[in-house]
């Protein structure tokens, strides 16, 4: 039988959930529980730390559709989108999970009687594959399902062992295949025509049994696990009886829609295929809150767009065109995926926004490509021209290749190749993505946090590290980290740092000077004063002055929150928060500086919620029941199913776990000490409140005084006085660039006396006394006017600077070009120079070599005409 995506991906779901499977809505693509990872890129992800035994949830049994992408990092199938039937940047990935409740026997049932019974596909189509030493899934498949054993296939570890990375949870995997049939080339998997097209792979069933360590070594999980992983495209390609994924319905929806706006009849060009798959990535990047960017995610988003947009372009795009298509996407995904409804008007303007630049991009990128090609000495463009193209101005690669070859060139790929190399050698070393899951302290212990209500309390130490490994004492003098069997020490998280202070045990102090988390115990990081053991009873006392300063900078935080939405629109969204005693930064997603009318408006409103004295009301509420009831979730964090809803009266109701005052006039003051942007559609705004807003404030008055008095006014005056003193400045400038006008234009007059002939035309090689540079501009150009025909190159010294402008006729240009005139000279006062062929200058740092400089010049432009 037919049947649509989205009947294919409930028929899956209901399926599951009829059999006692928890339905689990599709988590973000950006993994909030991984460092490892720079994309969710399987449908397991977020379930990641439930199989490793860190996570516990009210249920054993899931089912999902899950988003993924696989664009970055080791998962990355970019380059091939558009060229095969089944390469994705975006797809969706339906799976059954098994927590330690049913694992090979009835996953293996469950995925015959699914695709044999609920989809009914024929049993003579289905091909099986197992992992080369687990005879037990050979076994159910050939005794148990009586899957004939000449479709069963061996496979080694390469395709029959399943990680999701280099660390972390893996297992061997059984793999089904669908047969299309004698007339498309390939053979079955495990032969040597595996590759062709006949046999395709449709799910896959995991056997996640260890934890993969950094060394190799393969750990048993806690309880043997089930993760189940099948294309959502792949499987409709088979329901609808066609062969390439892209020929599916929603595919084929989003293919005639971008047709339909380029304005193409050509339905199965790639460029096409490449548009509909990179829409649904983008679309989705951006609601899950990644904004274009040179860096991390947003530079992969910002990838993809632009390939995109390049391929618009091959199609003949004038106009922008890529953001409309965000429109019959939620027509598509819509229903199945809300946020694309709720985050539309955000995602088509972040995505017309990025195109509009991309075009400026690609204007600028053409005409340095333009200069490099007449500069060429040669026919092959060098690697690292390709590379600056490519890496500071988005230049995409295969254009500077098509227009080589529209001219006869050759690219450079070997150098290109090399530049990419250290460039990928220098992100891996700074990158956060690179980080061993498992290379942590390990700590079994789950600290009990009293700081909600405590700054002080008595526990005992219940574990002990230094340098990295569990200790039984730290010994005076030594640093290491402290777990209690409870604390009011709040550990860094959510932005808010961690608490400072002391645990005072009968032998001595430990000066607490960080706190942190160690999976779900509390590590206090500080120096012992005298031995402290395992067992030892302290009293744990925090920094209280500090963490007041701290409550009142995270309660800002939520004002401003709220002040921003309420003025700049709902698309502004929490990106991320810094929050200290004496500060806090908060960034937000915008698309345009903040002005300074709007900043006055922002700090007028929080300030007027913290005269209104709002109450702050914790309560813990499922997680689902709290963003039903408005609750705003921050980009990024992974919230467990109760979670701590903070409200601010009608103000502001936010999904946090930290520290807050009892009211929000416990907040003083609120001031914004600056506002900028930090990356595309990012800004960040930084912020004091309390005493030291006061200081702040205090600050900038004694600053306004200060000015008023150097300038001799009053402060009430003080614009007024300015005004004037500008006033005055702008004519006295008026005044000299007059007289340096007056006095070039007398040197002028002598120099087109004193020009020679070099080989019958005329040259005026001359220095100027501390000319103005602009006014030696004005001046070549008077003079080339004066010579009708002829080469200008003129210097002068000022203090440590020396300027050079060069100027050549345009009958002579062909001759001699000003930039490599200008450049003689420029090569020795240490400097260098630029611009077009009749007209060039140049700096540099040697002023006592200036006279040698405009000899060797006079010397090259004999030789260049002669």
């Amino acid at each position: 039988m037919s049947m649509n995506s989205a009947q294919i991906r409930e028929t899956f779901l209901s399926y599951f959930a009829k059999r006692g499977h928890e339905r689990v809505p599709s988590a973000s693509m950006i993994p909030g529980n991984d460092p490892t990872l720079l994309f969710t890129n399987a449908g397991m992800v977020p379930f990641k730390d439930v199989f490793l035994g860190s996570d516990k949830r009210r249920y054993d049994k899931a089912t999902s559709a899950q988003r993924c992408l696989r664009a970055g990092g080791k998962h990355n199938d970019l380059e091939n989108v558009g060229y095969t039937a089944r390469h994705h940047t975006f797809f969706e990935m339906m799976g059954n999970f098994s927590f330690g409740d049913y694992f090979k026997k009835q996953a293996i049932e469950y995925a015959w009687d699914f695709l044999t019974n609920e989809l009914k596909l024929p049993a003579e189509k289905l091909w099986v594959t197992v992992f080369t030493e687990d005879d037990e899934a050979y076994d159910i498949w050939a005794k148990d399902i009586g899957v004939p054993e000449d479709r069963i296939s061996r496979i080694g570890e390469k395709d029959n062992f399943w990680s999701m990375g280099d660390t972390g949870p893996c297992g061997p995997c059984s793999e089904v295949f669908y047969d299309h049939g004698p007339e498309v080339w390939g053979g079955p998997p495990g032969t040597p025509e595996e590759d062709g097209d006949r046999y395709i792979e449709i799910w896959n069933l995991v056997f996640m049994q260890y934890n993969r360590q950094a060394d190799g070594t393969l750990e048993q999980l806690p309880n043997p696990s089930i993760d189940t992983g099948m294309g959502l495209e792949r499987i409709s390609a088979i329901m609808q009886n066609v062969h390439s994924n892209y020929e599916i319905d929603l595919f084929q929806a989003l293919i005639q829609s971008a047709a339909k706006i380029i304005g193409t009849d050509d339905l199965n060009n790639k460029s096409l295929r490449v548009i509909a798959d990179h829409i649904r990535s983008c679309s989705f990047l951006i609601a899950d809150g990644v904004m274009p960017s040179n860096e991390g995610r947003g530079y992969v988003l910002r990838r993809i767009i632009r390939r995109a947009v390049r391929h618009g372009h091959l199609l003949g795009a004038k106009e922008t065109f890529f953001f409309q298509l965000v429109d019959e996407l939620v027509n598509q995904m819509g229903e199945a995926y809300p946020e694309l409804v709720e985050k539309q008007s955000i995602i088509k303007d972040a995505l017309e926004r990025e195109e509009q630049q991309f075009a400026r991009t690609l204007e600028r990128g053409l005409a340095i490509l333009s200069d490099e090609i007449k500069q060429l000495d040669g026919t092959v463009i060098p690697g690292d021209v390709v590379f600056k193209l490519y890496d500071t101005y988005g230049f995409p690669v295969d254009l500077t290749a098509d227009i080589a070859r529209e001219q006869e060139l050759t690219v450079d790929e070997p150098g290109f190749e090399k530049a990419m190399a250290e460039q990928r050698k220098r992100a891996q070393q700074a990158s956060q993505f690179g980080m061993d899951y498992n290379e942590q302290i390990k700590s079994e212990q789950k600290t009990a946090f009293t700081g909600y209500e405590q700054v002080n309390g008595d526990a005992k130490v219940v574990e002990l590290f230094k340098e990295g490994k569990a200790v039984e004492r730290l010994e005076a003098g030594e640093s290491g980290i402290i777990v209690l069997s409870e604390t009011p020490f709040y550990a860094e998280s959510g932005g808010q740092t961690g608490d400072t202070g002391k645990l005072v045990a009968n032998s001595g102090v430990f000066e607490v000077t960080d706190t942190q988390y160690i999976g779900k115990a509390i590590g206090h990081h500080g120096k012992a004063s005298a031995t402290i053991q395992l067992g030892d009873s302290v009293k744990a006392e925090i920094d209280a002055e500090r963490r007041e300063n701290i409550k009142r900078n995270h309660s800002a935080t939520h004002l401003v929150h709220a002040a921003l939405r309420n003025l700049l629109g709902e698309h502004v969204t929490q990106k991320g928060s810094l929050v200290e005693a004496d500060k806090m930064r908060f960034d937000f997603s915008h698309f345009e500086p903040v002005s300074a009318e709007q900043i006055a408006q922002i700090e007028r409103e929080v300030n007027a919620q913290i005269r209104a004295n709002l109450s702050l009301e914790t309560q813990l509420m499922d997680i689902e029941e709290a963003k039903a009831a408005g609750a705003m979730a921050l980009f990024g964090e992974k919230y467990d199913e109760q979670v701590r809803v903070v409200r601010m009266g009608d103000f502001s109701m936010e999904l946090c776990g930290g520290t807050h005052v009892r009211s929000t006039g416990d907040i003083g003051l609120f001031r914004i000490t600056s506002e900028g942007g930090i990356a595309s559609g990012v800004r960040r705004i930084e912020v004091v409140t309390g005493e030291a807003a006061i200081r702040y404030t205090q600050g900038q008055q004694a600053m306004l005084n200060q000015v008023a008095a150097e300038i001799k006014a009053k402060p009430d005056n003080l614009i007024e006085k300015i005004q004037q003193v500008l006033q005055k400045q702008r004519e006295l400038e008026r005044q000299n660039e007059q007289l340096q006008k007056k006095l070039a234009s007398q040197a002028g007059g002598g120099l087109v006396s004193q020009a020679a002939e070099i080989a019958g035309v005329k040259a005026i090689i001359a220095e100027l006394d501390q000319a103005d540079p602009k006014s030696l501009r004005e001046l070549v150009d008077d003079l080339k006017n004066q010579i009708g025909s002829g080469v200008v190159l003129l210097g002068t010294a000022n203090g440590s600077k020396v300027s050079l402008i060069a100027g050549v006729t345009g009958d002579l240009t062909a001759k001699v070009k000003a930039g490599d005139l200008v450049n003689q000279a420029a090569n020795v006062v240490g400097g260098k120079g630029g611009g077009r062929p009749d007209m060039a200058q140049a700096g540099g740092s040697l002023p006592e070599h200036l006279n040698e400089a405009l000899a060797t010049a006079t010397t090259w432009l004999e030789q260049q005409l002669s």
